[in-house]
């Protein structure tokens, strides 16, 4: 008979957990559970299968079954019934199992005598685990009440799993968080780091699963939840003069008053469980549901309901953020999201940081280049996998993560970290030396900015200048809109800094992944190709005007340069630049002092604006290339897609004749030209840029020692002999040709 009632579900908890404080071996604990569950269920089989790799389950423990059959039963991923509720993540109920889409049978378990099946997964906070089984010879489907207290015991046995209540011998039965796991993500920063594991948000560990005495556990609850809302309510008080603000909190505020949230606790507690437990077993579903979502909007709702559940588990176990730990002294920050604001405050004592999530655009990726720590993105799972000071190393080069390594793979990475710092050395030596190729042609080598931070590093480097000092990164960290004099403060002290060295100030660059804190979200199909950059300066003018206020207030007399972010057309640059004239305007009437040379450029990041009229190239005085943009829409790749991004060569001869028309265009006009991206910091593709024409480079400052040394090297003549040669054979791309040529010539 299954346990219909709330007592009886509570002395099945009640055993499970006496279960779990005997001292006994993970075995003879799995085992007992087994035959606690069939004869609570009234079932005649309960099986426990566990996952002994990513994609391989393991039978290991049943009560009915043949007991030669465990450890010895294996089945792949999506193989089975076992395997479809494994890889599914959904519970599988029949009456008839072996007519059930999907069935094999196992003969050396034994179960064909059995028809009824119901499969449940076991997994805790979206990370699958394995799968609970109990099975019946009579053919019926097993009852609302019997799921829901075999989904209690698979949460139970998930949570008694990540305890280390089930080790034993064998790769099902080993230690969890103690084997070497390599994560394949995307790199976010390029550059290495060795380190010790900092969880931004440190895991929460349910240590009491199980109640006697349900009405204190509610009364717990309720409090919390009650202490939660105050604490959401104060948030939406906080942000009261801003509606944009107010409005995505409010739906934050929502699920935290969600009564059907309150009411499937309080059920679960019901049952047995602690309301820590109860809390937990929620957002596990929560989770499971977030990963078959595809819908962003909706994503981003149980995202809320994700965080809420993880401040309300805080408030009921007593574990904030601030547990205690000591910060090692080589952190890599390890975390599913982080914003601008959160990583400045870790700053440059972070060695490396590891996002499960973000984007080559985000935010945190934008700080991680301004602080030069190496960052990788798209890591997935590493929060559920790592633990405060394990072992870490970061290859922001090719997107790996290292966790808890060999000594095999510590010491190759220990050498090529070596290696690179050796590199950097013989780099130093040419830090003040000018970018004069062998043909004696002078490349620019500029560097790109965004914080104070990243000044220091103008000298450092060797950069001729600031080609691309990125403005949204003081709008991104704050909770409300800067003022202009802060902002005007920031800027002088930019130029300052800078000293002589001209500074090229990108105005505020906002929408598709950039999302102010205190600005709507515009739900959009294509954020890329939508409500952005300069389309949203030139709809709400305001904030453009504050900000080029600022910028003229900082120059303070001194000459000023300034740069519009994604100009598609003509007329958008004529009204951008119209903004400029009023401003100046209304600067002189106020007797404030003008800048004694005004520079207005655009970035060149759609293809449209290629082939603008002649009246545009001659008007704009300047203009930088936006590589990273512009190849997506060449080859309309979105960068963010690790599928299609890496399909498509910078050194492709399309996109090379595509800016080679770029650079005629300027020189017939006078417009002076410069390039601005990744590529300008890759040593190969800058060379050829240069060989091109484009004779003026923006990259990251530590790309400039290693591309600056090869520039120096070769002859721009002969390299653009190379790929004139390359292209007049056909071929699709002109690296093969040029790495040739440089293998030869050295």
């Amino acid at each position: 008979m299954a346990p219909s009632t709330e007592s009886e579900s509570r002395k099945l908890l009640g055993r499970l957990r006496d279960t779990m404080a005997e001292d006994a071996a993970g075995q003879a604990r799995l085992d007992k559970i087994t035959h606690l569950t069939a004869d609570s269920m009234g079932s005649e089989v309960c099986s426990i299968y566990l996952f002994r790799d990513p994609v391989t389950l393991e039978l290991c423990a049943s009560q009915g079954l043949n007991a030669e059959a465990v450890h010895q039963t294996r089945m792949k991923l999506g193989e089975g019934l076992v395997g479809r509720v494994a890889k599914s993540g959904k519970l599988v109920n029949t009456a008839n199992a072996p007519a059930e889409r999907g069935f094999r049978y196992m003969p050396e378990t034994g179960e064909e005598i059995y028809s009824s099946f119901l499969g449940i997964p076991i997994q805790r906070l979206g990370e699958k685990l394995g799968v609970l089984v109990v099975q019946s010879k009579e053919a019926r489907e097993f009852s609302e009440d019997e799921v829901y207290a075999l989904e209690v015991v698979a949460m139970v046995l998930a949570e008694m799993a990540e305890l280390g209540a089930f080790v034993g011998e064998g790769a099902a039965l080993k230690k969890r968080h103690t084997q070497a796991v390599l994560f394949r993500g995307a790199t976010g920063q390029e550059g290495t780091a060795m380190g010790q594991a900092w969880l931004h948000e440190p895991r929460v560990v349910v240590t009491n699963l199980v109640t006697d005495d349900p009405e204190t556990e509610r009364k717990r609850l309720q409090d919390a939840v009650d202490q939660l809302r105050v604490s959401v309510d104060e948030l939406v008080a906080g942000a009261s003069g801003d509606q944009d603000q107010v409005d995505v909190l409010e739906a934050y505020r929502m699920f935290a008053n969600s009564k059907g949230w309150l009411k499937r606790m309080e059920e679960d507690i019901d049952l047995g469980l602690s309301a820590e437990a109860a809390v937990e077993k929620e957002q596990s579903q929560a989770r499971a549901r977030m990963a078959q979502v595809t819908d962003g909007y909706l994503r981003e709702r149980l995202h809320d309901l994700d965080d809420l559940s993880n401040r309300l588990l805080r408030i009921l176990t007593g574990q904030g953020k601030e547990t205690g730990a000591q910060m090692p002294d080589n952190p890599i920050l390890i975390a599913r999201n982080i914003g601008p604001g959160e990583l400045l405050e870790y700053g440059r004592s972070l060695k490396g940081v590891v996002l499960e999530e973000g984007s080559v655009g985000s935010h945190a990726a934008i700080v991680a280049r301004a602080l030069a720590i190496p960052l990788v993105i798209h890591a997935e799972r590493v929060t559920n996998e790592a633990l405060n000071g394990d072992l870490v190393l970061v290859d922001g080069d090719q997107g790996i993560v290292h966790l808890r390594p060999d000594d095999t793979v510590v010491s190759a990475f220990r050498d090529k970290m070596a290696m690179q710092a050796k590199a950097m050395e013989r780099y130093s030596v040419l830090r003040d030396k000018p970018c004069i190729t062998a043909d004696n042609r002078h490349v620019h080598l500029h560097m790109n900015a965004g914080l104070m931070a990243d000044l220091p590093s103008l000298e450092s480097s060797g950069a001729e200048g600031v080609g691309l000092f990125r403005t949204e990164l003081q709008f991104l960290v704050r909770n409300q809109m800067p003022r202009r004099m802060e902002l005007a403060s920031l800027y002088a002290r930019v130029l300052d800094a800078a000293q002589d060295k001209r500074v090229v100030f990108r105005t505020l660059d906002i929408g598709s992944d950039k999302v102010l804190p205190y600005m709507k979200p515009q739900e959009e199909p294509n954020p890329a190709l939508g409500w952005r950059a300069i389309r949203v300066a030139l709809d709400r003018p305001g904030v453009m005007r504050m900000q080029l206020q600022a910028l003229f207030r900082a120059a303070n007399g001194r000459p000023l340069s300034i740069m519009f972010p994604f100009i598609a057309q003509y007329e958008e640059y004529a009204r951008a630049r119209a903004e400029v004239d009023t401003v100046m305007a209304r600067e002189k009437r106020l007797g404030h002092a003008v800048p004694s040379k005004l520079e207005i450029g655009c970035m060149l990041e759609t293809p449209s604006l290629a082939f603008a009229s002649d009246r545009f190239f001659r008007e704009v005085e300047f203009l930088s290339i936006g590589g990273n943009d512009l190849k997506q829409f060449f080859f309309a790749a979105d960068r963010e897609n690790e599928r299609v991004r890496r399909r498509y060569d910078s050194l492709n001869t399309s996109f090379l004749t595509f800016l080679e028309n770029i650079v005629k265009r300027c020189e017939a006009t006078g417009t002076a030209l410069s390039f601005c991206g990744e590529d300008a910091g890759r040593p190969v593709e800058a060379l050829c840029l240069a060989a091109i024409g484009i004779r003026t480079l923006s990259m990251r400052p530590a790309s400039i020692g290693p591309v600056k040394a090869l520039l120096m090297r070769y002859s721009l003549t002969e390299v653009r002999d190379v790929i004139e040669e390359a292209k007049l054979r056909g071929e699709q791309s002109v690296r093969q040709a040029v790495m040739e040529y440089l293998r030869d010539s050295s």
